[in-house]
């Protein structure tokens, strides 16, 4: 059986080809999700690599995932984004899930700023809305930690009390409110995919604590607080969960209100970003 956890050494390779393009060193890591890819197009003084030039780095075939690994500046802070990522249920292993995020911690990132567009499972939450992630259910039966750790990755058991870093949502919320963007907070469910949930399957997670769910997420937050980075996490409802509307849901409709949202979710990403300079002048 192989194991999840990305060698040291298969990493090293990838950091070395990256190197090779740029020495840049990022501050802040973006894993961009449905919708919002476009925003890596706009880094100030960009190096784009795409994933089939690094070395051991999977390559998703889900449309509206470009595939490529951006590093350059944005509102003044250094960053590295994902412009697409890969998913358990494109049979991945949770170690190949995560290791552009890990590949991204290596170049020296030590924040992740994740997204994501999910599916609502609390009622109150509408198609467009933002939400913030205060915490998640890991509900995919995996993990990126699986079979003997690698000290050079992180410990053995990461403490995930405070997964979502409370500092960081405290400033997502104080910049939202600045730009006037209704951010809610609220549960992330991440789930194995790729079929929708049940009506069951959504009454079930919402006596579990779940306000949102989705397919991505968790297993990067995971590897992230492995490694040490803090997390901020942010999904963008884009429908409503299986039996809490009349409408059946698609692909197309979840990046059809992703791509509506996008402005606002920049504006918002942006100003992250820019208060983290800040924060770091």
């Amino acid at each position: 059986m192989a194991h999840a956890v990305s060698s040291a050494a298969r990493l090293e390779e990838a950091v070395a080809a990256v190197r090779a393009r740029t020495d840049a060193c990022p501050r802040v890591a973006l894993v961009l999700g449905s919708g919002l890819g476009s925003f890596a197009d706009t880094l100030e003084g960009a190096t784009r690599i795409p994933y089939e030039d690094i070395p051991g780095m999977p390559v998703s075939g889900v449309a509206g995932h470009a595939g490529r690994l951006v590093i350059g500046r944005a509102e003044g802070v250094p960053c590295v984004a994902m412009q697409g990522r890969v998913h358990l249920y494109e049979g991945h292993d949770p170690g190949d899930v995560v290791f552009g995020l890990r590949l991204m911690m290596r170049l020296g990132a030590k924040v992740l700023v994740v997204t994501n567009a999910a599916g609502g499972a609390n009622p109150a939450l509408e198609p467009g809305d933002l939400m913030l992630i205060e915490d998640h259910l890991n509900m995919t039966g995996r993990t990126p930690l699986l079979g003997p750790n690698d000290e050079a990755l992180g410990p053995r058991f990461p403490d995930m009390s405070e997964a979502y870093d409370p500092g960081l949502r405290r400033l997502a919320r104080k910049v939202a409110g600045e730009l006037g963007i209704p951010l809610r907070g609220g549960v992330y469910a991440g789930l194995l995919g790729p079929s929708y949930e049940t009506p069951a399957e959504i009454r079930m997670l919402q006596r579990l604590g779940a306000d949102a769910v989705g397919m991505s997420t968790v297993l990067e937050t995971i590897a992230a607080r492995h490694a040490g980075a803090r997390v901020l996490g942010i999904s963008c409802i884009t429908n409503k969960g299986a039996g809490l509307s009349a409408q059946l849901l698609d692909h197309a409709e979840v990046q059809e209100v992703a791509d509506r949202v996008r402005d606002r979710f920049v504006a918002l990403l942006r100003g992250v970003l820019a208060a983290l300079a800040k924060e770091s002048g």
